[in-house]
């Protein structure tokens, strides 16, 4: 027979209800980088897949897309920095338990390949050198798309790492919709249908990632329904899902496709600002951090924590 709990539940607090955890002091440069990137790398994948689907128009947009992206996410991520020589000071070591180490030297091979698979035909390089840069930005592209979803899974901020599973697949799913999206706005709908179907299938896989990590966060997932962080994510979804419908309705018309892509592209973007308000607003509240950790203790064993997040 069970007993009676004698001391009632309480409600998880901290001292004086201050935050447990110090909050990201991020700037809007940050997840601007996060969807830049994404792109770029997403793009590279379209392009190259593009390419063997003899499809040269959609793939020479889709390398100028990933240079564009690459270029203005490096400006993003200096701006974060505060000045450039921050940046080169990462690349003295190369640890592979750190995401951010190994981002910054992922970034450092990828820029140089996407720009000069991109602008290989324009300088009149050789064929080989840029279709070896092709394949190169490609094959670095999944990982250039996903790894700041490894990044902010590692640490202890409660929205991010509860959905440590699920990111790296939101991340993806954002990605390829921007990469798609971008495709559909800039090349004509003779050339599209890839473009269309690679967005699709990113939008979906977004949206249903996201459900899935708003489950299995449980408590925690509330952020993802209040204040900055609930507006902008439902903003994100509004927008991706719009941006799918049209783009499967109307997607092979020239308008139609430059609507839903445009959608796309600014659904991709609403995410990544929504994901970086989601942990700002966990990582202030206590009860976030104090709840789910207390609930991760095993019956029996006083102290004994299941899967607490790292400090």
């Amino acid at each position: 027979m069970k007993e009676p709990r004698l001391v009632p539940e309480v409600e998880p607090t901290s001292y004086y209800g201050r935050p447990v955890i110090k909050a990201p002091v991020w700037k809007w440069a940050v997840p601007a980088y996060m969807f830049a990137g994404g792109m770029a790398g997403a793009s590279s994948v379209l392009a190259t897949g593009a390419r063997l689907a003899a499809n040269p128009a959609l793939a020479r947009r889709a390398r100028w897309t990933a240079s564009v992206a690459i270029a203005a996410g490096a400006a993003l991520l200096v701006e974060d920095l505060g000045r450039p020589e921050r940046f080169r000071n990462m690349l003295r070591v190369a640890k592979p338990t750190s995401p951010m180490s190994m981002g910054s030297w992922l970034l450092t091979v990828y820029g140089p390949a996407a720009a000069l698979a991109a602008a290989g035909d324009l300088l009149g390089l050789p064929r080989a050198l840029t279709r070896l840069a092709d394949w190169l930005a490609a094959a670095a592209g999944p990982v250039v798309a996903t790894y700041t979803a490894v990044l902010v899974s590692d640490t202890a901020v409660p929205a991010w790492y509860g959905a440590r599973r699920e990111l790296p697949f939101v991340f993806a799913g954002a990605a390829a919709t921007a990469a798609g999206g971008a495709a559909l706005v800039t090349t004509t709908p003779m050339h599209v249908r890839p473009a269309r179907a690679f967005a699709l299938l990113g939008a979906a896989t977004e949206l249903g990632a996201s459900q899935l990590a708003r489950r299995r966060l449980g408590e925690v997932g509330e952020v993802y329904r209040q204040g900055r962080a609930g507006a902008l994510d439902r903003l994100a979804t509004l927008l991706t899902g719009v941006g799918g419908v049209v783009t499967w309705l109307w997607g092979r018309r020239r308008i139609g496709a430059a609507v839903g892509g445009a959608s796309l592209v600014a659904g991709s973007l609403a995410k990544r600002f929504a994901v970086l308000e989601a942990g700002i607003q966990s990582a202030n509240d206590p009860k976030y951090t104090i709840g789910p950790q207390r609930r991760t203790v095993e019956p029996g064993r006083t102290g004994a924590v299941a899967d607490a997040p790292p400090r």
